[in-house]
């Protein structure tokens, strides 16, 4: 297997990552909050889990009813996974910048990757896999940086191409440099649409009054600019 763009961060981070997912104010009373709202009724599907990280979503679905086969790249992050669920999920190392040759065609009714595509540089070759791999009308629920966040952070001198970018995550105790790729909103539009998807919603995320409680200088500037995108698509074969 390749080798994840951010392996060594999430090698370093996974153990307080996995600690502390449930409560980090930007994950658990911002971007969760949002992204749990496009999904809508799980209950006797097949869902996949991509960059499922320490299970928190692939227990929320599992405790909602769903069959789950959670995957990451990052043996930590996976053994964190195992660790919360245990058998009540199906589970694969693997990186998402290479073929997903371990699952079958028309296998999932949805797939949801939280946080995760930033670290795939080719979206139309994972979007691609990810038709593959859907049934028909399945559906497609992933969250990102907001592109026009990442344009403004990395001080992007061209909007339009896809490039490594990194920065320095204090956030899980200690700092670590953590790479990425830099996507445009068109290049993300264009791999969908090029791969059978049809974008059903776009939300822009608010954070929680629990943010507020916990961040409230955070809480402000993210009322006025948003940090993550969180889109759902309908793949039409």
């Amino acid at each position: 297997m390749k080798t994840a763009l951010p392996q060594d961060a999430y090698d370093k981070i996974a153990d307080a990552y996995a600690a502390i997912t449930d409560t980090k104010p930007h994950n658990a009373y911002y971007e969760r909050p949002a992204t749990q709202s496009l999904i809508g009724d799980v209950k006797n599907k097949t869902i996949l889990d991509i960059g499922c990280g320490p299970g928190a979503y692939s227990e929320w679905l599992v405790d909602r009813g769903a069959q789950v086969v959670a995957v990451d790249a990052n043996e930590k992050m996976l053994s964190h996974a195992r660790n919360r669920l245990g058998g009540r999920a199906t589970y694969h190392l693997a990186n998402m910048e290479e073929p997903l040759t371990f699952l079958g065609n028309n296998a999932f009714d949805g797939i949801l990757s939280a946080l995760a595509i930033t670290y795939v540089r080719d979206h139309k070759a994972l979007f691609a896999e990810f038709g593959r791999v859907l049934r028909d009308k399945g559906w497609f629920v992933f969250s990102t940086e907001h592109p026009f966040f990442s344009y403004r952070y990395f001080n992007i001198e061209n909007y339009f191409d896809t490039r490594e970018v990194r920065c320095d995550w204090t956030g899980f105790g200690g700092k670590v440099s953590m790479k990425s790729y830099y996507h445009s909103l068109g290049e993300i539009s264009e791999a969908l649409s090029a791969n059978g998807f049809l974008i059903e919603r776009v939300l822009e995320p608010k954070p929680t009054k629990e943010f507020e409680k916990n961040n409230p200088e955070d809480y402000r500037e993210l009322m006025r600019f948003p940090l993550f995108i969180c889109i759902k698509a309908r793949l039409f074969k």
